[in-house]
């Protein structure tokens, strides 16, 4: 874990920076950057909840400064929120600096342009018309740096749903994610995690890379917009082609796939559920023997095709089998032959995995929301010969570096103390 101004471990922190680096607004508030790809990068942060802050805290994960701006009072909707929205905010909010400017109060945007004129890029995931209405909207803040690469992270692209309300079930219901999720005959599910949210994200991070480097070659910034329904849609490609090719439409099937027979989750004998997805004729043969059934030997379940025509059968006297043997056994017993197998973990369980662990693939911060402590989240999961990851920072509490930003952008005490006696800040 590392806190603000503090300095890392690891070697490439400690070397100095570059010349790209200078352009930092406050290049000593999040240190352990120099030497990443988008260490000369700066990013405003107009977010709340999921979707604009996750997309930040990944160009913030490569290096990025991203100074995340909220209400001085209420802050990100989700902050001190639940449980869930606590861990939320944490985790999608680390290595971010914290400033709070009222954008509603004249001074108060007033600074805000002083750190547009700074900045690279913004995000922004308000409800649709909310910065142009503050007054901070892409055609406002390009008439101050026409080299900003704006981006907006909405519900819809213009168009007949523009100005309809929007969240992450929303788009998951309307893209068609709902449909294909959950046990054929039971009603449709919402995904377990902020799927469309993310997607969207993303895709916005994409988009925001290739914006910059489009700025960097002809000097113009851009207005960039990213909707959480045409993104979910991008994840359902497969299946809108699979209808319109087959004529048949997509249906719920639960933990499995209509390409493959076996392929489902199994209960075992000791109550915990596994995956089993045997994907080739190989693969079914060597469950087979691996398990000590001749199910590979019956003729309808003797081809891929045989075995999709009577999956429900097959489903069922798999079952029967996986329930002779405890998870640890079933898993070994198939890994051992190359058959694609996993526990079906709970979120405790990948917390506390061996290969996550081991391969560094979680960070520990400190929670700022819901008590504090110690928590453990996920990296940046890509790696690179040529550059290391950003070592984990905390998320920044309400306000925490509105002082150090204000001070770098050439604010003196006095008129600080100003504007925070003013609540502009």
């Amino acid at each position: 874990m590392t806190g603000k101004g503090e300095t890392t471990n690891d070697e490439s922190s400690r070397t100095g920076g570059t010349d790209g680096d200078s352009q930092r607004i406050a290049p000593n508030l999040l240190p352990g950057t120099e030497g990443r790809p988008l260490s000369d990068v700066t990013v405003l942060e107009l977010g709340h909840i999921v979707a604009g802050p996750f997309c930040s805290m990944v160009l913030a994960d490569l290096g990025a400064e991203v100074i995340k701006v909220e209400h001085p009072e209420r802050g990100d909707a989700v902050r001190n929120s639940s449980p869930v929205g606590n861990a939320s905010f944490d985790y999608v909010n680390r290595n971010k600096i914290g400033v709070s400017i009222d954008l509603k109060s004249e001074e108060g945007r007033a600074v805000f342009e002083d750190l547009v004129a700074e900045a690279d890029v913004l995000i922004e995931n308000f409800a649709a018309g909310t910065v142009d209405r503050l007054g901070v909207g892409y055609d406002d803040l390009s008439a101050l740096n026409d080299e900003l690469v704006y981006c907006s992270i909405k519900g819809f692209n213009e168009g007949p749903y523009q100005e309809y309300p929007a969240l992450d079930p929303v788009a998951e219901a309307l893209s068609g994610v709902m449909s294909v999720t959950g046990r054929p005959g039971h009603p449709p599910v919402r995904c377990g995690t902020s799927l469309a949210d993310m997607a969207a994200s993303l895709y916005g991070a994409v988009s925001v890379l290739a914006g910059v480097r489009q700025r960097d070659a002809d000097g113009e910034g851009q207005h960039i917009t990213v909707p959480l329904y045409g993104s979910t849609v991008s994840l359902m490609g497969y299946w809108l082609a699979y209808t319109q090719s087959s004529g048949h439409v997509a249906e719920p099937i639960g933990a499995g796939h209509p390409n493959w027979a076996p392929y489902d989750v199994f209960q075992t004998a000791d109550d915990a559920w596994v995956f089993v997805g045997p994907s080739s004729q190989q693969q079914w043969e060597a469950l087979c023997t691996a398990l000590e059934v001749d199910l590979h030997r019956t003729e309808r379940y003797a081809t891929l095709d045989d075995r999709r025509a009577n999956r429900e059968r097959l489903t069922e006297e798999l079952q029967t089998v996986c329930e002779r043997f405890d998870a640890g056994d079933l898993i070994d017993r198939l890994r051992d032959v190359g058959v694609p197998v996993a526990p079906v973990n709970d979120t405790k369980d990948v917390v506390e995995d061996r290969h996550l662990r081991e391969t560094d693939a979680l960070g520990t911060i400190r929670a700022t929301e819901g008590g504090g402590g110690d928590i453990d989240v996920p990296r940046y999961p890509a790696r690179s010969n040529a550059f290391r990851r950003v070592e984990n920072a905390d998320p920044p509490e309400l306000g925490e570096d509105t002082d150090a930003v204000l001070e770098a952008l050439g604010y003196g005490e006095e008129e600080r103390e100003r504007l925070r006696q003013r609540g502009a800040v």
